[in-house]
Protein backbone atom coordinates (compact mmCIF):
# COMPACT_ATOMS: atom_id res chain seq x y z
CA UNK A 1 0.00 0.00 0.00
CA UNK A 2 1.53 3.20 -0.93
CA UNK A 3 0.23 6.78 -0.43
CA UNK A 4 0.22 9.02 -3.58
CA UNK A 5 2.02 11.68 -1.36
CA UNK A 6 5.83 9.34 -1.62
CA UNK A 7 4.72 9.52 -5.73
CA UNK A 8 4.27 13.04 -6.10
CA UNK A 9 7.21 15.22 -7.03
CA UNK A 10 9.27 17.64 -5.06
CA UNK A 11 12.11 20.24 -5.84
CA UNK A 12 15.13 18.94 -5.43
CA UNK A 13 16.84 22.43 -3.87
CA UNK A 14 15.25 23.68 -0.74
CA UNK A 15 13.61 27.34 -0.97
CA UNK A 16 16.18 28.77 1.73
CA UNK A 17 19.37 26.28 0.41
CA UNK A 18 21.13 29.14 -1.61
CA UNK A 19 24.37 28.04 0.35
CA UNK A 20 24.88 25.49 -1.39
CA UNK A 21 25.84 26.65 -4.94
CA UNK A 22 28.26 29.71 -3.73
CA UNK A 23 28.51 30.97 -7.30
CA UNK A 24 24.95 30.89 -8.54
CA UNK A 25 24.12 32.85 -4.97
CA UNK A 26 26.51 35.58 -5.53
CA UNK A 27 25.89 36.36 -8.82
CA UNK A 28 22.03 35.93 -8.39
CA UNK A 29 22.32 38.63 -5.33
CA UNK A 30 24.76 40.86 -7.18
CA UNK A 31 22.93 40.18 -11.00
CA UNK A 32 19.31 38.33 -10.74
CA UNK A 33 18.81 39.51 -14.48
CA UNK A 34 21.97 36.68 -15.69
CA UNK A 35 20.42 34.10 -13.18
CA UNK A 36 16.75 34.63 -14.43
CA UNK A 37 18.10 34.81 -18.34
CA UNK A 38 19.63 31.59 -17.57
CA UNK A 39 16.32 29.85 -16.54
CA UNK A 40 14.19 31.64 -18.37
CA UNK A 41 16.12 30.29 -21.45
CA UNK A 42 15.81 26.95 -20.56
CA UNK A 43 12.33 27.31 -20.02
CA UNK A 44 11.86 28.05 -22.99
CA UNK A 45 13.48 25.68 -24.79
CA UNK A 46 15.31 28.37 -26.71
CA UNK A 47 13.06 29.97 -27.84
CA UNK A 48 14.05 32.54 -26.19
CA UNK A 49 17.51 34.03 -25.15
CA UNK A 50 19.46 34.44 -22.04
CA UNK A 51 20.19 37.59 -22.78
CA UNK A 52 16.88 38.88 -24.59
CA UNK A 53 15.44 37.67 -20.94
CA UNK A 54 18.03 39.29 -18.52
CA UNK A 55 17.52 42.56 -20.52
CA UNK A 56 13.82 42.75 -20.41
CA UNK A 57 14.05 41.40 -16.36
CA UNK A 58 16.66 44.27 -15.88
CA UNK A 59 14.30 46.95 -16.85
CA UNK A 60 11.08 45.65 -15.12
CA UNK A 61 13.85 45.49 -12.22
CA UNK A 62 13.84 49.90 -12.84
CA UNK A 63 10.00 49.57 -12.08
CA UNK A 64 10.12 47.46 -9.71
CA UNK A 65 7.89 45.10 -11.27
CA UNK A 66 10.18 41.92 -12.45
CA UNK A 67 8.69 39.66 -9.66
CA UNK A 68 5.74 39.40 -11.49
CA UNK A 69 7.61 38.35 -15.07
CA UNK A 70 10.03 35.73 -12.88
CA UNK A 71 6.61 34.49 -11.25
CA UNK A 72 5.37 33.18 -14.33
CA UNK A 73 8.65 31.82 -15.42
CA UNK A 74 8.29 29.52 -11.79
CA UNK A 75 4.79 28.80 -12.54
CA UNK A 76 6.17 27.23 -16.46
CA UNK A 77 9.24 25.66 -14.81
CA UNK A 78 6.76 23.85 -12.42
CA UNK A 79 3.92 22.85 -14.57
CA UNK A 80 7.20 21.01 -16.97
CA UNK A 81 8.08 18.87 -14.36
CA UNK A 82 5.10 18.16 -12.33
CA UNK A 83 6.29 19.76 -8.90
CA UNK A 84 4.36 21.96 -5.97
CA UNK A 85 3.76 25.24 -5.32
CA UNK A 86 5.74 25.50 -2.49
CA UNK A 87 6.74 27.19 -0.07
CA UNK A 88 3.56 29.39 -1.28
CA UNK A 89 2.13 30.32 -4.47
CA UNK A 90 5.36 31.54 -7.12
CA UNK A 91 3.99 35.52 -7.02
CA UNK A 92 4.29 35.56 -3.53
CA UNK A 93 7.76 33.49 -3.81
CA UNK A 94 9.36 36.17 -6.37
CA UNK A 95 7.74 38.87 -4.53
CA UNK A 96 9.46 38.14 -0.91
CA UNK A 97 12.77 36.46 -1.75
CA UNK A 98 13.49 36.58 -5.56
CA UNK A 99 16.99 36.07 -5.29
CA UNK A 100 16.02 32.37 -3.35
CA UNK A 101 13.40 31.96 -6.09
CA UNK A 102 16.41 31.81 -8.43
CA UNK A 103 18.56 29.86 -6.77
CA UNK A 104 15.93 27.16 -6.51
CA UNK A 105 14.80 27.68 -10.02
CA UNK A 106 18.11 27.43 -11.32
CA UNK A 107 19.28 24.23 -8.91
CA UNK A 108 16.75 22.74 -9.78
CA UNK A 109 17.53 22.66 -13.07
CA UNK A 110 21.20 21.28 -12.57
CA UNK A 111 19.45 18.19 -10.59
CA UNK A 112 17.71 17.46 -13.90
CA UNK A 113 21.01 17.47 -15.88
CA UNK A 114 20.46 20.79 -17.55
CA UNK A 115 22.85 23.11 -16.91
CA UNK A 116 20.98 26.70 -17.22
CA UNK A 117 24.63 28.54 -17.52
CA UNK A 118 25.42 26.76 -21.13
CA UNK A 119 22.58 27.64 -22.32
CA UNK A 120 19.56 25.96 -24.44
CA UNK A 121 21.54 23.35 -26.07
CA UNK A 122 18.37 21.48 -27.64
CA UNK A 123 16.69 18.16 -25.78
CA UNK A 124 18.38 15.63 -24.56
CA UNK A 125 19.33 12.39 -26.85
CA UNK A 126 17.80 14.13 -29.75
CA UNK A 127 19.10 12.77 -33.65
CA UNK A 128 21.07 14.90 -34.89
CA UNK A 129 19.37 17.20 -37.67
CA UNK A 130 20.39 16.24 -41.41
CA UNK A 131 19.80 18.90 -44.20
CA UNK A 132 17.48 19.36 -46.16
CA UNK A 133 19.61 18.03 -49.07
CA UNK A 134 20.61 14.70 -47.57
CA UNK A 135 18.45 11.82 -47.56
CA UNK A 136 18.41 8.19 -45.58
Amino acid sequence: MSSARSSSPKWSAEFCACGEDPKTCLITCCLPCITFGQVAEIVDEGRSSCFGQGCAYGLLMLVNCHWLYSCLYREKLRSKFGLPAEPCCDCCVHFCCTPCALCQEHAELKARGIHPSKGWIGPPNAPPQMPPSMFR
